[in-house]
């Protein structure tokens, strides 16, 4: 399983409010949380993001409340992977929920900018960017929590799981 995406990047403590604001948590509705997903932080986000695409960002990515909803906003945003130096781990647990690709490398985090093109393996959790050449080795996903990812999420994990 792979991603490779142009790099929105983010800071330090990228917490579940700026990641979805709460005045739109009335709403479990994808398409609508993904229309209003980071625009606290960056107004031109969800304008700017295609399907594909990769999120960057440092220390304590997700912090906050536990709602599902921030992650989801991300994935219907486009986003296919997140790399962080760090995720708060409810964020981390509620990622891989509902079918979001998400990694942990302090180093990539560092280095990797804004706009560059970057390429995960999930095997392998080599990370690649594209753009500058250089490759970090992230935490590789075990296969149980990539076939969650691949099917959508831990709910439809389980379904399928329930038919063989």
């Amino acid at each position: 399983m792979k991603a490779k995406g142009r790099v929105f990047k983010f800071g330090d403590n990228v917490d579940t409010d700026v990641i979805i604001p709460a005045r739109y948590l009335n709403s479990t509705d994808p398409k609508e949380l993904a229309s209003h997903c980071m625009e606290d932080i960056d107004t031109g986000f969800i304008k700017q993001v295609k399907k594909g695409d990769i999120m960057v960002a440092n220390k304590n990515f997700g912090c906050g409340s536990s709602r599902e909803h921030a992650p989801l906003a991300i994935k219907a945003a486009g986003i296919d992977c997140v790399i962080a130096e760090t995720f708060a781990r409810i964020f981390y647990r509620n990622a891989i929920n509902i079918g979001l690709a998400i990694i942990e490398c302090p180093e990539a985090a560092k280095e990797i900018a804004a706009d560059d093109e970057v390429e995960v393996d999930f095997d392998t959790g080599i990370i690649t960017d594209v753009t500058t050449g250089k490759c970090w080795q992230g935490q590789p996903f075990p296969e149980f929590m990539q076939n969650i990812i691949r099917q959508g999420g831990l709910v439809p994990y389980i379904n399928s799981k329930n038919k063989e």
